[in-house]
């Protein structure tokens, strides 16, 4: 027990002197610090010193700060609203200044045949819808008596051919006289000519194809009577087609023969390509219109008389600034765009009031707009000049 106590005493002891010790030595730093001041105060110590000792501060510093601005819990909100757009960096190209028209379309031969004679009809060779080629026989008219006329003169020919060859041989020979043989040779070539005109009235009985085309329409029947004011049959022929349209006249210095043309009609899926073959040059008084003419592609599915929608190409800018016309908004009665440009480190949506010179499909050539412009074609329909954006 005694022991205990005498150890007790020795560690309070031991524990005074640490106490007194660490006073001291705190002081020691406290009065060290203050020398250290002191001296900074009087112009003395180490400037190079401190000068490394900030220059640890301010790295140590910096590192916080970009940990901090890592931490997505303290990014600006903002931030988080920047708008995604997606943009078309602008190059000029060709685009086609056009006038547009209705049209329909006509057969370049859509022809009603009519007989050149007057009769009965006997025969009809062809039906509705038939192929028929350039100077088929169509159909026949009565022509029986002209036939027997012309079996009578043929006999009457053949005899007045025998006698001539007869005066002919004589008169070589210096026998008979030149009256008789002139006679003989006369009524020859009489007959002959009598026949060929016969010959001629007979195939006008004959009612034939003018052109090469399709039978769209037979309007005789057999024993029905048949003459040159009755159209006998209508012939189409759809391989030869063309378009017919009228022109503003303000265009009648700008649409010329050669012109390409797009063609559109609404029963039909694919557009064509065609060119301008005919330019009328006088005005309609009451359409003030001029015509002009476009030579269709042979196509089965081309009928006449279809309507069209017609695109005259009358000239090309080599050189256009074209965005797709979707992308101009009319705003206060301004055609505006968007496009993209750099503010800083921040990207921005800058309005752009443009003029829009033509329309050719889903292009539209505008006047405003420079090279290498990046229009924004994503998300253009809320955002408003200045905003902050995200490409």
């Amino acid at each position: 027990m005694e022991n205990y106590f005498r150890n007790q005493k020795r560690n309070k002891s031991t524990n005074l002197k640490y106490i007194h010790m660490k006073s001291i030595t705190y002081k020691h730093y406290i009065l060290g610090i203050s020398l250290a001041v002191l001296v900074a105060a009087c112009g003395g110590g180490d400037k190079k010193a401190e000068l490394e000792k900030l220059k640890k501060e301010r790295a140590a510093l910096d590192t916080k700060i970009a940990e901090l601005e890592k931490d997505s819990t303290l990014v600006k909100k903002d931030s988080l609203k920047l708008k995604e757009v997606d943009v078309l960096e602008l190059n000029p190209r060709a685009f086609n200044h056009y006038v547009q028209t209705q049209g329909h379309v006509e057969a370049e031969y859509n022809i009603l045949v009519t007989p050149k004679a007057q009769g009965v009809v006997t025969a009809v060779y062809v039906t509705e819808g038939q192929s028929v080629s350039k100077g088929q026989v169509l159909a026949q008219i009565d022509n029986s008596v002209l036939v027997s006329n012309l079996q009578g003169l043929e006999s009457q020919l053949k005899l007045a051919t025998s006698v001539y060859e007869r005066q002919k041989n004589l008169w070589d020979q210096k026998i008979g006289t030149e009256v008789q043989f002139l006679q003989a040779q006369t009524n020859k070539e009489t007959l002959e000519k009598q026949i060929a005109a016969l010959k001629e009235q007979i195939d006008m009985a004959r009612i034939k194809a003018p052109v090469s085309g399709t039978i769209d329409k037979i309007n005789v029947k057999v024993g029905e009577g048949a003459g040159p004011t009755q159209p006998a049959v209508h012939i189409v022929n759809t391989s030869d087609l063309k378009l017919v349209a009228g022109i503003s006249e303000a265009f009648i210095s700008g649409v010329k023969k050669g012109d390409k043309v797009e063609v559109t009609i609404a029963e039909l899926a694919k557009p064509y390509k065609a060119t301008v073959t005919f330019v009328g040059k006088t005005i309609d008084l009451l359409s003030r219109t001029f015509p002009i003419e476009v030579k269709l592609p042979s196509d089965p599915a081309l009928r006449p008389n279809m309507t069209a929608v017609i695109k005259v190409i009358y000239h090309t800018e080599p050189n256009a600034i074209v965005v797709p016309v979707n992308l101009v908004q009319t705003v206060n009665n301004e055609k505006i765009v968007y496009i993209a440009e750099t503010n800083g480190k921040n990207t921005v949506a800058r309005k752009k009031v443009v003029e829009v010179v033509g329309v050719f499909g889903d292009g539209a050539e505008v006047k405003g707009l420079n090279k290498g412009d990046k229009v924004v074609t994503v998300g253009y329909q809320s955002l408003s000049d200045g905003e902050n954006i995200k490409i």
